[in-house]
C-alpha cells in the first residue's frame, strides 16, 4: 500500500486527484462547524454528554449532529434513497431493465435517487427538530421558542445542507479518488477518533485503568485484523466453459470462477438494525409523560432495556443484524439469475448440472457463507458494547459500523489508486 501511494504521488494526474480529494474534505469539515440558527449549542453539548443514543447517531453524521450544523443530516438521506432504489430495482421490472442499459441506465437511476432524497431529507430534518425540541436542560428547551417560520427555515437549511453534501460527494467521485459518499462517511468517522482517544486517556488517568487500556488496544488490533481478513475473504466457485470446434479451429473453453464474499451484505444490515433498535428509546420518554399508568410503566421498561450496553439491547441488536444480513443477501444475490447467466454463456459448475441444480447449489453455498457473515457482522456490531462493559472505556473509535466503513473505504480507495497507477504505467510503457 505504501509503495502504491508513493508511486501515485509521482504521477501528476493521480497526485492532482488526491489533492482535490483532500481539498473537498477540508471544505466538508468546515461546513460541519456552521450551526443552524436558534440553537443553544451549550445545551446540545450537555444533552450529548447525558444521552449515549445521540452519540451513536452522531457517528453517522461525522460529528455534524452534535454541532447541529447545516449538514447535520450527513449523507444519510442519500444513502437511504440509494438503498430503497436498490431494493426497488430488484422488484420493479422497469427499473431492472433500466439498470441493464449501461451508463445511461445508471445515470437515470441516480437521478431518481436524488429525487427521492428530497422528501427523505425533509422528513429527517423535521424529525431532528421534533426530537431536539423535546429535550430540555433544566427548564430550558435547547431549541428555544421557535415559531412556524423558524421551523421552516431550519428544515430548509438542513435539507439544503444534505443536497450540498451530496454534491460535494459527487465532486469527489468525479474529480478525486474513491467513492465520494464513502469518503465523506470515512472522514466523519476519523474526525471522531481524537475525541474518543482523549476520553480513553482521561479515563485511564482518573481511574488508573492501565490494564483495561492495554486490553482495549489489544482488542482493537485483533478486530482490525479480523475485519480486514473477513472483508477480503471470498469463496471461489469454479466455472468450466465448453470448447467449440469450427473447422480446424477450436474456440472457447477454459475456466473461471465466481467470487462469493463472506460479507456479502457489507455494512447495510448494521444500519438497518441501528435504525430499528434505537426507536424504542425515543418513544420511551414520551410514554413516561402520558397520564396512563400502563403506558408509563411500558415507557420505563423501554428506557431500562433499550439503552446501549444493556443485555436485552445487545442480544436484540445482534439478532437483528444477523436477520438483516440474510434478508439483504437474499435481495442482492439472485442464484436463479446467476445460474441462468452461466448457462447462457456455455458454462457449468463441475459436478453440477446446469439449470435448477446449479441454482440449488448456489443457494446452498450462499446460505452457508451468509451464516458466517451474519455471525461476523453481529459480533462486530455489539463489540463496542461488550468492550465498554468489561473495560469501562466508552469509545466509538473501534468496532461496529465505523470500523467496517473505515476498513472497507481504505481497502477500496487503495485499490482504485493502484488501478490508476497501473493504467498510467501501462500507457507509459506502450508509448
Amino acid at each position: 500500500m505504501i509503495d502504491v501511494i508513493k508511486k501515485a504521488f509521482h504521477i501528476p494526474d493521480v497526485r492532482k486527484k488526491i489533492f482535490v480529494t483532500f481539498a473537498i474534505l477540508a471544505l466538508y469539515r468546515f461546513l460541519v462547524h456552521i450551526p443552524v440558527p436558534n440553537v443553544d449549542l451549550n445545551a446540545i453539548k450537555t444533552i450529548f454528554e447525558q444521552n449515549q443514543l445521540f452519540n451513536v447517531i452522531n457517528l453517522f453524521s461525522g460529528g455534524g449532529l452534535s454541532q447541529v450544523s447545516i449538514i447535520s443530516l450527513g449523507v444519510g438521506p442519500y444513502i437511504t434513497a440509494s438503498i430503497i432504489m436498490q431494493l426497488l430495482t430488484m422488484v420493479v421490472p422497469q427499473l431492472e431493465e433500466l439498470s441493464k442499459e449501461g451508463q445511461y441506465g445508471r445515470e437515470k437511476i441516480n437521478q431518481y435517487t436524488q429525487f427521492l432524497t428530497l422528501p427523505l431529507a425533509i422528513i429527517q430534518s423535521y424529525g431532528l427538530y421534533f426530537i431536539f425540541s423535546k429535550q430540555q436542560v433544566g427548564n430550558l428547551s435547547i431549541m428555544g421558542n421557535m415559531g412556524p417560520f423558524d421551523i421552516l427555515m431550519m428544515v430548509t437549511i438542513m435539507t439544503g445542507g444534505a443536497f450540498l453534501l451530496m454534491w460535494i460527494a459527487n465532486l469527489i467521485t468525479d474529480y478525486g479518488v474513491g467513492n465520494g459518499v464513502s469518503i465523506i462517511i470515512f472522514a466523519g468517522i476519523l474526525a471522531r477518533i481524537p475525541s474518543s482517544l482523549s476520553n480513553i486517556t482521561l479515563v485511564g488517568a482518573d481511574a488508573a485503568q492501565m490494564f483495561n487500556i492495554l486490553v482495549f488496544v489489544a482488542i482493537s488490533l485483533v478486530v482490525i485484523a479480523g475485519v480486514v481478513y473477513v472483508n477480503e475473504a471470498y469463496r471461489k466457485i469454479e466455472i468450466q466453459y465448453s470448447a467449440r470446434v469450427s473447422g480446424s479451429k477450436t474456440t472457447g473453453g477454459g475456466s473461471s470462477y465466481i467470487p462469493v464474499k463472506i460479507n456479502q451484505a457489507g455494512v447495510i444490515p448494521i444500519i438497518f438494525a441501528v435504525s430499528i433498535v434505537l426507536l424504542p428509546s425515543f418513544f420511551a420518554g414520551y410514554l413516561q409523560q402520558t397520564s396512563s399508568q400502563q403506558l408509563q410503566d411500558f415507557g420505563l421498561w423501554l428506557s431500562m432495556n433499550f439503552t446501549p450496553g444493556k443485555p436485552f439491547y445487545t442480544v436484540l441488536y445482534f439478532f437483528l443484524v444477523f436477520i438483516f444480513t440474510y434478508f439483504y443477501t437474499a435481495v442482492t444475490f439472485n442464484p436463479e439469475k446467476i445460474a441462468d447467466d452461466v448457462r447462457r454463456s456455455g458454462g457449468f459448475i463441475p459436478g453440477v448440472r446446469p439449470g435448477k441444480s446449479t441454482e440449488n447449489y448456489l443457494s446452498y453455498i450462499i446460505t452457508r457463507l451468509t451464516f458466517a457473515g451474519g455471525i461476523f457482522l453481529g459480533a462486530i456490531a455489539v463489540l463496542p458494547l461488550v468492550v465498554q462493559n468489561f473495560t469501562g472505556i466508552t469509545s466509538l473509535a473501534i468496532g461496529g459500523t465505523g470500523l467496517l466503513i473505515v476498513v472497507s473505504v481504505v481497502l477500496e480507495t487503495v485499490k482504485q489508486i493502484e488501478a490508476q497507477v497501473i493504467t498510467r504505467e501501462y500507457e507509459t510503457f506502450t508509448r
